[in-house]
């Protein structure tokens, strides 16, 4: 029977960094952590799995054909995610044993465009275990566009969550309109926005989103710490010497707004762990009684969206 309560938690934790395999066991204990407090929505930070790309701007930002640059991204696709291969299977299988569902944020190894470029992917898994949809963010950021490719409209969808429609953005795609506006759209009253930390990313966006989607907003933030480099790191001394002294490289920022805008988890900042709040529907259909931006606040015979949401790929084979 569906309800109109749901019990989020917003996992604001540090990446193994460069280490696919022992994120992913860090990323189970905390879903295993919140099943078992109740949660039905467990979500992480963007590219929780192996990690954001923080070695690009202490070695220099866009040198081409750097060698240094070259050896990272080589390890960094090494220990990227390659969902045919099975690396989620186990993050699958304790969502199906928790009866929770999962966002997690993993940087794809993608079989379906080559098997090499990289994207930032934002992943939603089901309370059976059951890969539903693999978003590829449509537009990296900045010194981002050295390591990820853009993505595509596939994972533009929303998926039922109890009473709650829920779907879901990374970072800066946040900020774009129209991606708001296909969730939006297709029924979206409660809103995953996942980064890689950073308070001032959080602050203004989160409570924007909520009024202007009269929906809950789950802004859900990795932390990153110069400490969280492994001296095993390539170049280790290179990426350190810019950023020893400084205490984050990403705060967190983790939060919740409910559909009116008000602070219902404020940013949280400096320090790993699992926020834990119960929202209820009955506050979005209240607050869309004035405002439906989809619904009777829109004009569809003036202005209208059209989305592509086929999967790109290069190739297209015909056998027969």
């Amino acid at each position: 029977m569906k309800t109109d309560q749901l019990k989020v938690g917003l996992a604001q934790i540090a990446p193994v960094w460069f280490n696919r395999e022992a994120t992913l066991e860090k990323v189970i204990k905390y879903i295993e952590n919140a099943a078992s407090q109740g949660v039905e929505l467990i979500a992480f930070g963007e590219a929780m799995v192996p990690g954001y790309p923080f070695w690009v701007e202490p070695t220099g930002g866009a040198r081409f054909n750097a060698p240094d640059q070259k050896e990272i991204f080589a390890e960094y696709a090494n220990q990227a995610v390659q969902i045919e291969a099975g690396h989620l299977d186990e993050v699958c299988a304790a969502a199906r044993d928790g009866g929770i569902a999962v966002y997690l944020g993993i940087i794809e190894r993608a079989k379906d465009r080559g098997g090499h470029s990289l994207y930032c992917s934002m992943v939603y898994i089901n309370w059976t275990g059951k890969i539903c949809s693999v978003h590829r963010k449509l537009q990296p950021t900045y010194e981002e566009r050295l390591v990820w490719s853009p993505g595509d409209g596939n994972g533009l969808t929303v998926h039922e969550l109890g009473n709650f429609t829920v779907g879901g953005l990374n970072c800066w795609e946040n900020w774009m309109p129209l991606p708001r506006a296909a969730l939006y759209g297709m029924g979206e009253d409660l809103h995953v926005a996942i980064w890689p930390g950073s308070k001032r990313n959080t602050f203004d966006i989160t409570p924007h989103m909520a009024k202007e989607g009269r929906s809950f907003v789950m802004s859900v933030s990795a932390l990153m710490r110069p400490s969280d480099i492994p001296e095993s790191m390539l170049h280790f001394k290179e990426i350190m010497e810019p950023i020893k002294n400084k205490e984050f490289l990403a705060d967190g920022g983790s939060c919740l707004c409910g559909p009116d805008g008000k602070w219902i988890i404020e940013p949280q900042v400096g320090e790993e762990g699992l926020y834990v709040a119960r929202i209820n529907h009955e506050k979005v259909r209240e607050e869309r009684q004035n405002f439906d931006p989809a619904g009777h606040y829109s004009r569809p015979d003036v202005t209208k969206l059209i989305i592509d949401r086929r999967r790109q790929t290069t190739v297209e084979t015909i056998d027969e």
